[in-house]
């Protein structure tokens, strides 16, 4: 390949769940706070379609790429609760199946209860740098899979294509690779004030471009550059935190308006209503705080007519109301001139009178219970 040939290859990790492998053993396993050397080759190694047991040949080759990862979401830590060996069971360091506690010789071997942690909606963008012959050969990989990539774990899909947008490119280290590619905020709101440019923490491999250069202090050890798969061994590697300035791009969505809600518009026929009745409650026969009150809401912010109301008065309003409530009413109401109603509202007007006598009796007790 030419001298002008890209030498970086750029990843969207990107799925509701993830999770890249820690050092932490047995039936606790935790997950990194980004994706890991060996988990980014074991993915690799999947899209090649490079069994476990002969990946030890060509992860001495994809160990050359450099990985670099950009946080752009850092998700939410998550842990699931579950089990390993069912039917199957767990075996001992001597080969024999674990049984449960107290039984014989066949009673059923055990399952391992485990907790596993996950990222939740997190996304990162990862950059390979190395060989141009490579890079192009991981590109076509990814591009046509021979198995489903997966990020961390067999549970855990890719929302978005592993490939990024930016396809690939050439350039002189990783910082700078990472600074390219812009960030895009899901919403617009996440970008609130408007910014052109935001800084983004960073992950770098390092290493020595010459012979006798060191790595800073701060750097740390990962032990996660991976010699073989089964069984598994890894090597360890440097890794810096740095942070990149990069451009803010497009939002991904765009926040969809709420629908508007019809609202009843029903100050003409409200007059009408009380010049028919007389401006008096149609139960009661009371002038007092008298209200529309809709006997169907089947024309509501439309076509409503003055047929659709009846004038109430204040407590024969809340007493209709509070039957509607509790009979789950929909778009149909009660008519109060039906007589069929009649006893049901005399009743709940009375309930409504002794329920407030009685609060007002608490707020004002008479001199003699006061004493």
């Amino acid at each position: 390949m030419g001298a002008s040939a890209p030498n970086t290859l750029f990843l969207r990790l990107e799925g509701p769940l993830q999770s890249w492998g820690d050092n932490s053993k047995f039936v606790i396993r935790r997950t990194h706070e980004a994706p890991t050397k060996s988990g980014v080759m074991g993915l690799i190694c999947c899209a090649m379609g490079v069994p476990r047991q002969a990946a030890i040949c060509r992860l001495r080759e994809l160990n050359e790429l450099r990985v670099g990862v950009r946080i752009d979401r850092a998700g939410t830590r998550w842990w699931d609760y579950h089990t390993v060996g069912a039917k199957i069971g767990i075996l001992r360091a001597d080969g024999e199946g674990i049984k449960r506690t107290g039984g014989g010789r066949h009673d059923p071997v055990e399952t391992l209860i485990t907790r596993r942690e996950y990222l939740c909606d997190a996304s990162f963008l990862v950059a390979l740098r190395g060989d141009p012959r490579l890079i192009a050969d991981v590109r076509d990989a990814l591009s046509n899979p021979t198995w489903p990539v997966f990020l961390g774990r067999k549970a855990c899909p890719p929302a978005t294509p592993i490939l990024a947008r930016e396809g690939p490119g050439r350039f002189d280290d990783l910082q700078r690779a990472l600074a390219h590619p812009p960030w895009q905020p899901r919403l617009e709101s996440e970008n609130a004030p408007r910014k052109r440019h935001v800084c983004k923490r960073c992950l770098i491999e390092w290493q020595a471009s010459h012979e006798g250069d060191t790595a800073a202090q701060d750097a740390e050890v990962w032990y996660d550059a991976p010699v073989s798969f089964d069984p598994p061994v890894h090597e360890p590697r440097l890794v810096q935190r740095d942070q990149v300035k990069v451009r803010v791009g497009c939002a991904l969505q765009h926040s969809t308006p709420t629908p508007r809600r019809p609202r009843p518009s029903y100050e003409a026929q409200r007059q009408q209503r009380l010049c028919k009745d007389k401006g008096l409650c149609v139960f009661c026969k009371s002038s007092q705080r008298v209200e529309a009150h809709h006997v169907t809401y089947r024309r509501a912010g439309g076509d409503e007519t003055v047929d659709d109301l009846r004038l109430l008065c204040h407590l024969c309003h809340d007493a209709v109301t509070m039957i509607e409530y509790g009979e789950n009413m929909g778009l149909d109401r009660i008519n109060p001139e039906d007589p069929s109603w009649r006893d049901r509202i005399i009743q709940k007007r009375d309930e409504i009178v002794a329920f407030r006598s009685l609060g007002t009796e608490r707020r004002h007790p008479r001199a003699e219970e006061a004493n």
